[in-house]
């Protein structure tokens, strides 16, 4: 999952996903003005499940099909079948053999505008109507959760959102959950290659509920409190020492001296600062920075700054990282 920048400092988004096929509205208890808001950074990777809204057409069969003669594109997301929502891949398939080839229409959002198509379905060799689109209804990975809220019981992940591996597209939300993971190995970065954490998730568990997949982060409810470390004030970053709390290696979390190179503000697409790891032991571990620590929280003066979003492929040693305030805002909508 590639994201701008110059073409020789090309950033990765530090979002694991995994070839795993994994089966509101929240208020905001803000402190009194003038008391600095405390939250608890967490540093600990989760598995993280993210079921769509509808399914995302993620690519379209070469040639004359009825997808491509209809109008449907690639990134567009299918939510009706001839008036039925339409709930997962194997649902909307099933809707395509009931209607046959007869004219079927299609409720789709493209780009934030809804749309109506009409398709006619084929049938293939093995007699199964089909319209030539390759889809996707969820995803499953490995990221890190970046805090949690004592007085709301919220928590935020990762510092980016999760888009899909093909489009690089925000998936569309529908509903989702975090469970409890272990790393197992680390693959190291170097320069062009990024390293990843690899690592174990338990599908038969879960610690929380996703309420929100945003382009600033994942934020859900925990449905027991975490007691990952003491709560810190929030603050703002500057340039200077900070460090980063981490995962990787086990269930262990540690704090890594880092440097905070710059800052910027209104930066979009979570490259509020660029950051630079200074730890011997964590560069000998990892390289870096490396997917599946995204969400690793920032910690600058003894006040929670922050969350690690991005890796440079040039340099593992450096990347980006979003101000806390950008997620607590999204986290609010």
């Amino acid at each position: 999952m590639l994201r701008g920048g110059a073409a020789f400092l090309l950033a990765l988004l530090l979002w694991s996903p995994l070839p795993v096929r994994a089966a509101g509205t929240v208020v905001d208890d803000l402190p009194a003005s003038g008391t600095p808001r405390m939250l608890v950074p967490v540093g600990h990777t989760i598995g993280i499940k993210l079921f769509a809204r509808g399914v995302v057409v993620v690519k379209l069969t070469d040639g004359g099909t009825p997808a491509r003669e209809c109008g449907l594109r690639t990134g567009d997301i299918i939510l009706e079948c001839n008036g039925t929502a339409v709930t997962s891949s194997e649902h909307f398939q099933s809707l395509l053999q009931e209607n046959g080839d007869g004219a079927t229409d299609l409720q789709i959002r493209r780009s934030g505008d809804s749309m109506t198509l009409s398709v006619e379905p084929e049938q293939n060799e093995q007699g199964v109507y089909c319209i030539g689109a390759w889809i996707r209804d969820s995803m499953a990975g490995i990221g890190t959760m970046t805090y949690y809220d004592p007085a709301s019981g919220v928590f935020g992940a990762l510092g980016h959102g999760i888009t899909d591996t093909d489009t690089a597209l925000l998936m569309p939300f529908s509903n989702g959950s975090i469970l409890p993971s272990t790393v197992k190995a680390v693959k190291k970065g170097e320069a062009g290659a990024a390293g990843e954490l690899r690592g174990d998730f338990d599908l038969s568990s879960q610690l929380g509920e996703l309420y929100s997949n945003t382009s600033s982060g994942i934020f859900g409810t925990m449905d027991e409190p975490v007691s990952q470390g003491a709560a810190l004030p929030v603050g703002s970053a500057h340039p200077g020492p900070a460090v980063i709390r981490s995962n990787v290696r086990g269930d262990e979390v540690q704090e890594y001296p880092i440097e905070i190179l710059s800052v910027t503000d209104n930066a979009s697409d979570g490259r509020d600062m660029v950051l630079s790891v200074t730890d011997p032991a964590l560069i000998e571990a990892t390289g870096g920075i490396v997917q599946g620590m995204s969400g690793s929280p920032i910690l600058q003066d003894g006040k929670f700054v922050g969350a690690v979003t991005h890796v440079l492929l040039s340099d593992p040693t450096k990347g980006y990282g979003i101000f806390i305030d950008t997620m607590l805002e999204a986290a609010g909508k």
